[in-house]
């Protein structure tokens, strides 16, 4: 009963910020001098309306405000074809593995790490990735569209296999995105896109210190194991690592966007409570664990890490605790 309390409360902690941050662009945003933390501007045109197949009263304002900008409330998307594909996005969004069945391969939904249907900043909401497209990746070795940015995600953060260039589970998840990002400006990364830089820490990374944190801050949710924890056929809290996480080949691995990631966001609700050094600390005890195998994986782990995970901020093929990183679950 007190875990179904605890689990209850954090949903409906994450319900109240989304609330909240759906309120009205007029309600908004103090003058620039008393924004607390950036420097974004308070204030914003009226957008324009999202492109529909019939006229209908433009999508309401929107406005850059504390930490970044504010995409369009949820009731605001337009009844009208449109609308209909906007809203078809959202529900994969947030239902992954019900909504593209076909495309994933583990118990993750995009709200897992995009947090408040993709809206949160700091947290890779889509209202920022969106503007950044077309873009040169070094990940891939040429210029991504934002589709091609989206079948990566499925391919490694969802550990499935890429939906082919046209199929409706990118095209709505497009659409939502772009409807995020209505009013911003185009090819400008904005206060609260991706995640935040994180300094680096004072202390080389520890395990044995990140997994003193896990247990502190992090397994009431994410589980003892990693595994996270369902209700029903509800993934509640994602698993961090195992057959049903991301894979070697997720942004997630790489120790130094975990640490980011965490800093910003967890735990759930309390972002910014943990220090520099146990973000860091913990995004290496998560990274230390075995996960999916890279679908990258040239059949050699060490050529493996060679040609795609050569970085100080990635555990692929490194041993630990006696055994070789980048083998995969089985």
């Amino acid at each position: 009963m007190v875990l179904l309390l605890l689990i209850a409360l954090a949903v409906f902690g994450v319900r109240i910020v989304r609330e909240m941050r759906a309120a009205p662009a007029a309600v908004a945003a103090p003058p620039p001098a008393a924004a607390p933390t950036f420097s974004a501007p308070q204030a914003a045109a009226p957008s324009s309306p999202a492109p529909t197949a019939s006229s209908a009263a433009p999508i309401q304002p929107v406005a850059a405000r504390g930490a970044g900008f504010l995409p369009p409330a949820d009731d605001a998307i337009p009844h009208t074809p449109m609308g209909d594909m906007i809203r078809k996005g959202e529900q994969i969004f947030l239902h992954t593995g019900v909504n593209a069945k076909a495309y994933v391969g583990n118990n993750l939904n995009c709200v897992n790490c995009h947090l408040d249907a993709g809206r949160q900043a700091h947290a890779a909401p889509m209202w920022g990735a969106y503007l950044l497209y077309p873009a040169y990746r070094s990940k891939t070795k040429h210029v991504d569209t934002f589709a091609e940015r989206l079948r990566g995600c499925f391919m490694y953060s969802m550990n499935g296999k890429a939906p082919p260039f046209g199929d409706e589970v990118l095209v709505a998840l497009e659409a939502y995105s772009y409807w995020m990002a209505t009013g911003a400006p185009v090819g400008e990364r904005l206060p609260g896109a991706g995640f935040a830089k994180l300094a680096k820490a004072a202390q080389p990374p520890d395990i044995a210190r990140g997994q003193k944190v896990f247990e502190s801050h992090c397994a009431l949710c994410h589980g003892d194991g990693g595994q996270g924890q369902r209700a029903s056929d509800t993934q509640v809290f994602p698993p961090l690592w195992g057959a049903q996480s991301f894979n070697w080949g997720a942004g997630m691995a790489n120790i130094d966007s975990a640490a980011a990631f965490i800093k910003a966001n967890m735990p759930l609700g309390q972002g910014g409570t943990l220090t520099d050094q146990q973000a860091w600390d913990v995004a290496t005890f998560m990274d230390s664990h075995e996960r999916p195998q890279d679908p990258r994986f040239t059949g050699d782990v060490v050529q493996t890490r060679a040609q795609f995970h050569d970085s100080e901020y990635s555990l692929y093929g490194t041993p630990v605790g006696g055994q070789l990183l980048g083998q995969g679950t089985h």
